[in-house]
């Protein structure tokens, strides 16, 4: 049976297929049946490994957002413990091991992504949010190993993705990576203690880890427990979602400006803007039908809706109206809208040459990742200061070039702009 030709009891089971959340599940209709009796208590976890989540996470966090509209109850899991140890799944080489004083940074800032999307309190189907260091840091190894380890199988570990591709690929894998599945199938077990949680969701990626979570839950005894994943999504022309020239689409708004966050949103494809409404925004499937099936230069209208919608949920109504103004003022009046992003640059920088490679990169403007694609993107044609073609890798700018407005206009393209304003 696939989600598609299943026929759900539950609204929350309905409203994710109808929407395309579903990837993978453990049991449909048990979830399904679970769902419909209310109050399905559901956890999805997140590593503390930067100081914010990126658009990637995005698709679980509308998964909990919509059951707890149905009557379910989310639950948050920071990973301030797992986080120590790293998760494999999907890399090629061992995470960079933060300090405690890091992980609990970035834990305070995740933190402040969910309050847009879910309801927290303690009645009723409320939102909870707890951290798994508050028991994985109290396990005795010895017991651990006796008490959880022994329901593991090292043969069927070594034959989950996150182990077996890094094995076939020829990377080292560290034992204490080694060690990550079974800490987040512990988790699974100590949620269901402590909050009656039976389901599991998650990107495609975590399916390995949430089944054995589910396994060992029924060698110690809990009740049947359940796994969800959605689909670790790709644009229709293959690239990976939520990843730009200039690097990751950060929910965190000192990381991504909410006007850059709402230009991801309207840059999105034409032929992905149907699926990108039903997955990332709340209008209802009609208005979005309606929207997915206009053509030519009418499409540009569901991608900045698309666009408004989804910096609406993010960063506020205020904020994506202002993106979208900044955006009408830039692109359509063609002036210099001073609410584009901003990036101070020292004045003395700026007397004594900053040049072009260096201003469009990581360290001022962030249009591009590195000199070297800004000295890919000058070959193309593809970047602009003062909406002029640069042609010369090796130009440096300096006061001349500000406007009568007192900034430096950087472009990457037609719809990627940051000012650059000494100070």
């Amino acid at each position: 049976m696939t989600a598609e030709s299943f026929a759900p009891k539950s609204d929350f089971i309905r409203v994710l297929q109808e929407r395309g959340y579903i990837h993978q599940a453990s049991d449909l209709p048990g979830i399904d049946a679970l769902a419909a009796e209310g109050g399905l208590t559901t956890y999805t976890g997140y590593d503390c490994t930067a100081a914010s989540l990126h658009v990637g996470h995005l698709l679980s966090i509308m998964m909990l957002h919509w059951l707890q509209k149905t009557g379910g109850k989310p639950v948050v899991l920071m990973g301030g413990g797992t986080t120590r140890v790293g998760d494999p799944s999907g890399r090629d080489e061992a995470r960079k091991i933060l300090t405690l004083e890091q992980i609990e940074a970035n834990k305070e800032g995740i933190k402040q992504t969910f309050a847009r999307f879910l309801s927290f309190g303690e009645a009723g189907n409320d939102a909870v949010m707890v951290d798994n260091a508050e028991w994985l840091t109290k396990l005795n190894y010895i017991e651990m190993l006796r008490d959880i380890g022994r329901h593991f199988s090292v043969n069927r570990m070594m034959s989950m993705d996150s182990v077996r591709m890094r094995l076939e690929r020829d990377q080292e894998l560290s034992f204490l990576e080694f060690n990550y599945m079974i800490l987040q199938s512990y988790d699974f077990v100590e949620l269901n203690r402590r909050f009656g949680t039976r389901l599991q969701m998650g990107g495609s990626d975590q399916w390995g880890n949430i089944v054995n979570g589910i396994d060992l839950g029924r060698r110690m005894g809990t009740p049947q427990l359940y796994a969800l994943t959605c689909p670790l999504l790709t644009t229709a022309s293959g690239a990976k979602m939520g990843k730009t020239a200039a690097g990751a689409v950060w929910l965190d708004a000192g990381m991504l400006s909410p006007y850059d966050y709402w230009q991801f949103w309207r840059n999105t494809e034409d032929a992905d803007v149907g699926r990108f409404l039903k997955l990332f925004t709340l209008l209802p499937l009609p208005e979005i039908e309606r929207l997915a099936a206009l053509q030519g230069a009418e499409i540009n209208e569901a991608k900045t809706i698309l666009a408004t919608e989804a910096t609406a949920l993010m960063h506020g109504a205020e904020a994506a109206t202002a993106a979208a103004e900044t955006a009408r003022k830039t692109f359509v009046e063609g002036t210099l809208a001073q609410s584009l992003p901003t990036i101070p640059v020292p004045s003395a920088v700026l007397e004594a040459g900053l040049g072009v490679l260096t201003a469009f990169g990581p360290d001022y403007a962030r249009l591009v990742p590195s000199t070297s694609e800004a000295r890919r993107q000058i070959k193309g044609g593809g970047l602009r200061v003062n909406d002029v073609q640069v042609s010369d890798e090796k130009a440096v700018l300096r006061p001349s070039d500000l406007t009568a407005e007192g900034v430096i206009k950087l472009s990457f393209g037609r719809k990627k702009h940051v000012l650059l304003r000494p100070e």
